[in-house]
């Protein structure tokens, strides 16, 4: 998804590009059980629309805080990679401890412990990765393809097992999960501490202030706003699906499609680059957010869910796309996981706001709350237009200008 055009091989570690990839799919088979079925575990235990909305969006807003600090630390540590292992050993033993709760507050507390511990493992391997980009000129998105690759498998098992153990299986999952990010923090690449240096040729330098660019802090706003967007979907479709008879094996299909459609994006994301700019790419799936969320309450049965899942490659993986160059052509190395983590905040802090006024809207309005969704969406497209009209322009001949990457 990051721009890279010539020879990537020369000068990269050993298997680089293979351990990041699996570094990747560790943290996404975690989350290809939790985000579709942990909601589902919380059903079991009885607990309201309203605990729901808070159990889920509280570790959201701890996971916010901690991930930009963890990550401002890993940028100065001699190895990145270190913070994972310490990362994905304490999530684990949070995964472990939810077997002995069912209650209310201890599972708020200890979910909310785990949104900590796990808050820094993917924006640490993001910025590892980009560092790989900027360094030997490797493609983004062959790595990351395989982090959604790994997020349909375990979608897909966890709706198997889910449907014939019942949600009791949703911790066996996650626990297994967990483990394998404890494994590849131990072998995830290891690059040293970032650099301004060594940039291949065809990715331009960053240029600016970096994180303080008015148009970059206006556009994480923006992008986070409408990614917030996607709260009512992450919370409570599983629920909503299995109250119109649809079984698990087909929620985990329903959420395997729109997985599928970002894996697609990303095995085209050399031909969308060299096609389309940044701006374009945010533009059009904050775009396809609002439109999304208007036909999400329409229900056309099983067919019709599929094909709206469908359009998760546009209204995410388009828009990470974009962020991702644009936070790349204005910010140095040296604050590669600093910007990582800031993306991260924003981002996770709308969201965990979204998500606990989730809970209320769902309980108030039923699935009438995605229109609210379509406009929360719609004044995230808005920002992300003003963001395109604030950024630096360059300067052609004749006095035009042209967008930046």
């Amino acid at each position: 998804m990051i721009p890279a055009q010539h020879s990537p091989s020369e000068g990269a570690p050993p298997r680089f590009r293979l351990l990041s990839a699996l570094s990747y799919c560790a943290p996404l088979l975690v989350n290809g059980i939790v985000l579709p079925f942990f909601p589902v575990w919380l059903a079991t235990h009885s607990f309201s629309d309203h605990e729901i909305g808070i159990i889920l969006a509280i570790p959201m807003v701890v996971r916010v805080l901690v991930a930009p600090v963890v990550a401002m630390i890993a940028d100065r540590l001699k190895e990145r990679a270190d913070v994972l292992l310490w990362s994905g050993g304490l999530s684990l033993l949070t995964a472990i401890a939810l077997f002995w709760t069912t209650s209310f507050w201890p599972v708020t507390i200890v979910y909310a412990l785990q949104g900590a511990t796990f808050a820094p493992y993917v924006p640490v391997v993001e910025s590892i990765v980009i560092s790989g980009v900027r360094r030997w000129g490797l493609d983004y998105g062959s790595m990351r393809v395989w982090g959604s690759i790994a997020f349909i498998v375990s979608t897909l098992v966890g709706g198997q097992m889910v449907s014939r153990f019942g949600g009791g299986m949703v911790l066996v999952v996650m626990v297994f999960g967990f483990a394998m990010t404890v494994v590849m923090a131990i072998f995830c690449p290891r690059i040293g501490p970032t650099r301004r240096r060594g940039q291949p040729i065809n990715i331009p330098a960053a240029t600016g202030s970096g994180l303080r660019e008015p148009h970059l802090l206006l556009l994480l706003i923006g992008v986070a706003i409408q990614q917030s967007s996607h709260a009512v979907l992450n919370a409570f479709s599983s629920i909503y699906w299995h109250q119109l008879g649809f079984s698990g094996a087909q929620v985990g299909l329903l959420w395997s499609a729109g997985v599928a459609s970002e894996v697609t994006v990303f095995f085209l994301s050399k031909r969308l680059n060299r096609r389309f700019n940044a701006w374009t790419l945010i533009r059009f799936g904050c775009a396809v957010s609002v439109c999304r969320w208007i036909l999400f309450p329409m229900n056309a049965g099983f067919a019709g869910f599929f094909l709206l899942q469908c359009f998760h490659g546009f209204t995410y993986a388009f828009v990470h796309t974009g962020v991702q160059r644009r936070m790349m052509a204005t910010v140095q190395e040296t604050q590669e996981s600093s910007a990582q983590g800031a993306y991260f905040f924003y981002v996770g802090m709308a969201m965990a706001l979204m998500t606990l006024a989730s809970g209320y809207l769902y309980a108030w309005l039923g699935v009438v709350s995605y229109y609210v969704m379509a406009l929360v969406a719609f004044s995230g497209l808005g920002l992300v237009i003003l963001a395109y009209y604030l950024q630096p322009q360059s300067v052609l001949s004749g006095g035009k200008t042209r967008e930046a990457a």
